[in-house]
């Protein structure tokens, strides 16, 4: 077979225009050294990205392209394609592209067919504010901004106070003994009697600082809290060619022992009303398919648990997806971070994912079938990969980690069958070790949903990657009743990966978005959607009349404000005066928006669409009311009996 023709492909940027001539066979990843060759030397090479048009085009980053040949994506000769790229930043006044370019596939010596093979950077899930999970940051307690809401709790003693005991105390009232004196927020004693099974993560935090920085020795501070790290590191000083040339005990990661994890990021999920569950409830009922969808909320303190935290939930946004009997397939989200943005201007945040896995037991009173349960799974190993990648998209910043974030607050919560049948919520969270592993690309979903799978370190079944597998070992119980460890290879027991959360509703229901009879984003599959005619009569108006006050009172609804915001009426300032009205539901406020520009703008656009009158009834119902009248069919079959054809 004939060696393919090179052709010729024109690139531009904002440093201007170059040609290259190249093999339509060659992968996209190999072009990234001769087009370096054209930019300026303080381009990061991972943010660079093509596109078939200079604005509005199909932009996909060139490292996302591997195993992508030219010809496979339907190229020419002459062709055109814009770069995109952001530029490396300055570090002690010299820019930071050297570690980037020993990344470059012209430094390899590998080749295949003549042509370079790029080596393998792992990247990871989400780009993130540091260069790498592993870059240190000098004095985080200086730099890192936590939440408001770990600053409080950093600033509480947490220890547990305890009353005086009759028995043991020979003191006074004033007195204090080993009997009566306030416990530490981690004290086994203390969590076994309340049933806590896992300690808070502040709980955690003062327990191995105790043990790492002592003051009494007057020793330098160290961050106490530290992330797994299961990748090769880049930059190895030992001097020898990057991973996979070479590779050394300094720079490959050590031997994983999987222990259950001790602590939680968040103890509890709180949903703000039951109606939000039975919203989600609704499509399964109506259209006998599973439904997934995210949490959106706040984070406040939880007082069952010492220096506990508990994520409220205050709405449901259900992206689009494809709903099927046995699961759900995401599609892409276009306006994520406007749901985002508007979520933010009512003082919320997205805190985890929801989803449904119901079967109609078919007794005709539904109950549905119980698939988790103790002998079989609570969280598949499928949708512990899928939480870890959402975890790792929403890391926590703190202080006290020497990489500035540990862990995440994103929860995951699945409505199921239990085991009476009935419809119940389980909350879990991912280990910090399950999402290392999962970035590293060291473990993948098996069929089995109660074991997973760890990758082999040989090249995978395209050929076109190569990983570093290190040795992964887990601990349990024998039929002897003694510990051992085990070799996880190739698989091992997924409960090994994820913690239990508990959930309820509070006991005075005070929710935020207290009107939910707007039609929910995304559902017409069952027949429900969101039209104009639904918001004017959400709000009250009509073609006679515009209810101002019913307009105000009832915009406190999430699915509704992400409506309004997708019309693009009001402006920037009008939108966060309407989202301060559906979160305070503050009538001044209220006034103050029915009096600005955008909102009656938006009314006249709603008014001009909105519900029609009911019509007038026709002659022959009326007289058909009448006694001694003919009905409706008998006066339309006199009309017809008397029409013509011709």
């Amino acid at each position: 077979m004939a060696a393919p023709k090179p052709i010729l492909l024109r690139f531009e940027s904002k440093n201007g225009q170059f040609r290259l001539t190249i093999n339509p066979q060659e992968q996209f990843p190999a072009l990234l050294s001769k087009i370096l060759d054209n930019l300026p030397s303080n381009v990061d090479s991972r943010t660079l990205t093509l596109s078939n048009k200079p604005h509005g085009g199909e932009e996909r980053l060139l490292n996302s392209l591997k195993g992508v040949t030219i010809d496979r994506v339907g190229l020419k000769h002459g062709d055109k394609l814009y770069i995109q790229y952001k530029e490396q930043p300055q570090i002690n006044g010299h820019s930071a592209a050297t570690a980037s370019t020993s990344l470059q596939p012209h430094n390899s010596s590998n080749r295949l067919n003549g042509l370079p093979v790029p080596p393998v950077e792992n990247i990871p899930i989400t780009p993130v504010s540091q260069a790498s999970p592993a870059t240190t940051i000098k004095n985080p307690w200086e730099v890192v901004q936590q939440s408001p809401l770990d600053d409080r709790l950093d600033r509480k003693d947490g220890k547990i106070p305890r009353s005086r005991d009759q028995k043991m105390c020979r003191h006074g009232p004033k007195g204090m003994c080993d009997y009566c004196m306030p416990l530490e927020p981690y004290s086994p004693k203390y969590l076994d009697e309340r049933k806590i099974k896992h300690l808070s993560f502040h709980s955690h935090l003062r327990k191995i600082n105790s043990a790492t920085n002592k003051p009494e020795l007057k020793s330098s501070y160290m961050p106490p809290l530290s992330e797994p790290y299961y990748r090769v590191k880049p930059d190895c000083p030992s001097g020898h060619p990057q991973w996979p040339e070479g590779i050394c005990t300094k720079c490959q990661p050590s031997a994983i022992t999987l222990q259950p994890q001790p602590f939680r990021m968040v103890d509890h999920v709180e949903f703000a009303s039951p109606s939000l569950i039975e919203t989600l409830l609704n499509f399964w009922r109506l259209g006998g398919a599973q439904r997934i969808g995210y949490l959106y909320g706040r984070l406040e303190e939880y007082t069952e648990v010492p220096l506990g935290v508990k994520a409220v939930v205050e709405a449901i946004y259900e992206p689009p997806q494809i709903d099927e009997i046995d699961g759900c397939t995401l599609r892409d989200w276009e306006n994520e971070k406007e749901v985002d943005e508007i979520a933010r201007m009512c003082g919320l945040q997205r805190i985890g994912v929801i989803f449904t896995d119901l079967i109609d037991a078919g007794n005709g009173d539904g109950s549905v079938v119980c698939k988790r349960h103790i002998e079989s799974y609570y969280l598949s190993s499928l949708e512990v990969v899928f939480s870890a990648r959402l975890q790792a998209q929403s890391p926590k910043p703190t202080k006290w980690s020497d990489t500035g974030r540990f862990g995440s607050n994103f929860v995951t919560c699945v409505v199921s069958g239990d085991e009476e049948g009935g419809i119940s919520i389980s909350a879990f969270q991912v280990s910090n070790s399950a999402v290392e592993m999962v970035r590293a690309d060291i473990i993948e979903p098996s069929a089995d949903p109660t074991v997973m799978l760890v990758q082999s370190d040989e090249e995978d079944a395209s050929g076109k990657r190569m990983r570093y597998i290190p040795e992964v070992f887990y601990r349990r119980i024998n039929e002897y009743g003694a510990s051992v460890q085990e070799n996880a290879k190739p698989s091992f027991p997924v409960e090994y990966l994820y913690v239990t959360l508990t959930h309820g509703f509070p006991k005075e229901s005070v929710q935020m978005f207290n009107t939910s009879d707007f039609p929910v984003e995304n559902r017409e599959a069952i027949g429900e959607g969101q039209e104009l005619r639904t918001v004017a009569k959400k709000l009250g108006v009509s073609r006679e009349r515009i209810d101002g006050q019913k307009s105000v009172s009832s915009v406190a609804d999430f699915h509704l404000l992400c409506f309004i915001h997708g019309m693009g009426v009001l402006s920037k300032e009008e939108e966060s005066l309407l989202c301060h009205v559906a979160r305070s539901h503050d009538i001044a406020e209220g006034f103050q928006l029915l009096e600005s520009p955008g909102w009656a703008t938006l009314l006249a656009i709603l008014q001009e669409s909105g519900e029609r009158p009911p019509k007038r009834p026709s002659p022959a119902n009326v007289h058909a009311e009448r006694p001694g009248r003919l009905d409706s069919s008998e006066q339309l079959a006199k009309r017809f009996k008397g029409a013509s054809l011709k």
